[in-house]
């Protein structure tokens, strides 16, 4: 049971990572703020690198690294996408961000209290992820 419950909170956490990852990548490049840019460029960095930790555990439980599903990507490509076509501000980027990073959190939770048989190792990892997007959530809001 651990096994299993370890497998899939790290494979919810990776494909979390992942969206975040592919999110700060799609708004960068219209971010006109310098400061907001950094901001934006150290958590992407950030969360490379817990994904880096996430493949590892994952490589060690034997289980595979998926990609995303064309579905999700699709889905929030549209929105980043026609959100800033009708409003290509720093505000904009500050709340699809904001709004990335509080679902990240809720889903998150959500897999630690069903995947309650995980190991520590994992919890931990996804505890880290959740602290990151919780903070830039905060960070966000003085673009808001």
């Amino acid at each position: 049971m651990q096994h299993t419950d370890t497998c899939q909170l790290l494979k919810e956490c990776n494909s979390g990572i992942k969206m975040a990852v592919d999110a700060i990548q799609e708004v960068l490049p219209n971010v006109k703020n310098g400061e907001l840019r950094s901001k934006l460029t150290a958590c992407e960095q950030a969360h490379r690198k817990l994904g880096d930790e996430t493949h590892a555990l994952l490589l060690e439980n034997h289980a595979p690294d998926e990609e995303l599903s064309l579905m999700a990507k699709g889905m929030s490509w549209i929105k980043t996408n026609l959100k800033m076509s009708v409003d290509p501000g720093d505000d904009t980027i500050a709340n699809l961000i904001s709004t990335g990073c509080d679902m990240g959190v809720r889903n998150l939770n959500k897999y630690l209290n069903e995947y309650q048989n995980a190991c520590d190792r994992a919890k931990s990892l996804v505890k880290k992820v959740i602290r990151l997007e919780e903070d830039l959530s905060v960070d966000m809001r003085a673009y808001l």
